[in-house]
């Protein structure tokens, strides 16, 4: 049977969940526990130098601070952490004297590849455990992965790893790279796996590892509860679980479940993670799991969209996250389209002198029914925001989000007036995208900020808003309609509410604007 390991990275991968903000007693409880599950090796979290240190964040800016959350006792368990090729000063790593991590994971990309394995050979000096995770390991051809693993074994780092950084490693990827690594790595050095679960394949490849034949002693990496960016991991309890009833391990699994109850189930509600859509999407292209992260907390794009964003990467942005790109091919995505503006003097004239009225659909527009109808006159203009308001009829329905559109009864698409990312024939009117923007990032296409600067462009004194409310925490708070309801993450919502407020009061030292219905969640003050 197979000499395996496992290696836990709920401190480290997980904390793309939760900004490694787990709390200094729950990080404890964390290590504490997988150490009671007799877990074999615990990693702790990063060594970076490029933040500062707090103790309720796994992020440590030294050696010295990770050991406060090692137990006193370590019952014979490894104790690591992760240093990403670039982010720490070798000479601020003492020799290993026993006091706190006994290993270094060294994460790289390819294009550091010679520089990261000199790096490792100086961490082995000074006498830690070195386990080389070379990123995508299907980024590499194989020549180019079996050069490095020779280099490898000059220096016999603890263990090398097979990584399937974007959870997209089918069974025979898997098969044809570890049986590389089997004929051609030094049998003293480990091999490892680590998986995201992008393609719901962490599980099968990792039962796919203990039955194989092989010389080498065996790592495999998990997460309680799955915990990780996008997808998550492989679930350190079911993995438990396979590995006592088909390996004869005896792993402890109470003290993982306590965990998951205790604090990892807290975590989840917050901040989600597993499989999606967009990280499937990911995936399927072979690209960083941030972009299909950053592209689904638009909540604009149908799934169409997304992968029509994903078509259009360049090969060598994909590898690694870049904010600014994304965002320009997104951009560059929603302003195609056609523009289609005859009505425009009509709607000036239709404007002008009136009271314009903008009906967000927030949970307000619901509770203050009464309200808006009695602002609403002869003299009033009802635009609907991204749907069509029942309780009162539209005169016009603006949109920027091809769902919502598509969800509109088609008798209602003639008052529509729509960004040019949405393909439409029959509307009233079709605006340019690009020209609606504002610069807050969070916000940058917001239809309810889309619609107000619109109708600056136009002869009005004012413009009133209804519905307007921001986003709560709590989904059912958020729209007058559940069907509308959508789940992102909480620290997207407040940055939603940030932008939203920083908008609207740059916005109001150019035109009137006043609330009809109280915002609930945006910071702004109510005439």
């Amino acid at each position: 049977m197979n000499n395996i390991h496992i290696l836990d990275c709920t401190l480290r991968d997980g904390g793309y969940c939760n900004e490694w903000r787990f709390g200094f007693e729950n990080t404890r409880k964390i290590t504490y526990g997988l150490q009671e599950a007799d877990i074999e090796i615990i990693e702790c979290g990063f060594i970076t130098n490029r933040v500062s240190y707090d103790p309720d964040v796994t992020k440590y800016t030294n050696i010295a601070e990770a050991s406060k959350v090692i137990p006193e006792n370590r019952d014979g368990k490894i104790f690591v952490a992760m240093m990403n090729y670039g982010e720490f000063n070798i000479k601020d790593l003492p020799p290993y004297d026993g006091s706190s991590i006994d290993g270094i994971r060294v994460a790289f990309h390819k294009k550091n590849l010679e520089e990261a394995l000199i790096l490792c050979e100086q961490i082995k000096a000074k006498g830690y455990l070195v386990f080389i995770q070379a990123m995508v390991s299907l980024a590499y051809s194989d020549e180019e992965f079996l050069s490095m693993i020779h280099r490898v074994n000059e220096f016999k780092p603890y263990a090398f790893y097979i990584v399937d950084s974007f959870g997209m490693m089918k069974g025979k990827d898997f098969t044809r790279l570890f049986y590389m690594v089997e004929h051609n790595l030094d049998e003293e050095i480990w091999i490892g796996f680590h998986s995201h679960n992008n393609m719901q394949l962490a599980y099968s490849n990792a039962q796919r590892l203990t039955n194989v034949q092989t010389n080498h002693n065996l790592i495999i990496d998990s997460s309680i509860y799955g915990m990780g960016r996008g997808a998550g991991n492989l679930n350190t309890e079911l993995f438990l679980e396979y590995l006592n009833e088909n390996t004869g391990k005896n792993y402890q699994l109470k003290p993982i479940l306590v965990l998951i109850d205790e604090i990892l189930n807290g975590f989840y509600q917050r901040n989600y993670w597993g499989y999606s859509l967009p990280n499937y999407i990911s995936a399927a292209h072979n690209a960083h799991p941030n972009y299909a992260g950053y592209l689904d907390d638009k909540k604009t794009l149908t799934i169409e969209g997304m992968n029509d964003i994903f078509d259009m990467m360049d090969e060598d942005k994909k590898v690694s996250y870049d904010k600014e790109y994304i965002e320009e091919l997104y951009v560059r995505y929603m302003a195609t389209g056609k523009v289609h503006e005859s009505h425009k003097n009509e709607l000036k004239e239709r404007l002008i002198g009136k009271k314009i009225l903008l009906i967000a659909p927030g949970k307000s527009s619901v509770d203050e029914l009464d309200c808006i109808k009695a602002f609403i006159d002869n003299e009033t203009v009802v635009i609907s925001v991204n749907y069509a308001f029942e309780d009162i009829v539209p005169d016009f329905i603006f949109l920027s989000n091809l769902r919502r559109f598509r969800e509109l009864a088609e008798g209602k698409k003639g008052k529509c007036i729509v960004t040019s990312n949405i393909p439409a024939d029959g509307v009233y009117f079709q605006t340019k995208y690009r020209d609606l923007l504002n610069n807050e990032d969070s916000v940058r296409d917001n239809a309810g900020l889309m619609a107000v600067k619109f109708l600056m462009e136009y002869d009005i004194e004012g413009i009133y808003l209804a519905g307007f409310d921001g986003y709560s925490h709590d989904v059912k708070e958020n729209y007058g309609s559940s069907e509308m309801a959508f789940i992102t993450r909480n620290a997207v919502l407040d940055a939603m509410n940030i932008g939203m407020s920083r908008v609207l009061k740059l916005y109001r030292e150019k035109i009137k604007i006043e609330f009809i219905t109280k915002p609930r969640f945006v910071d702004i003050e109510v005439d």
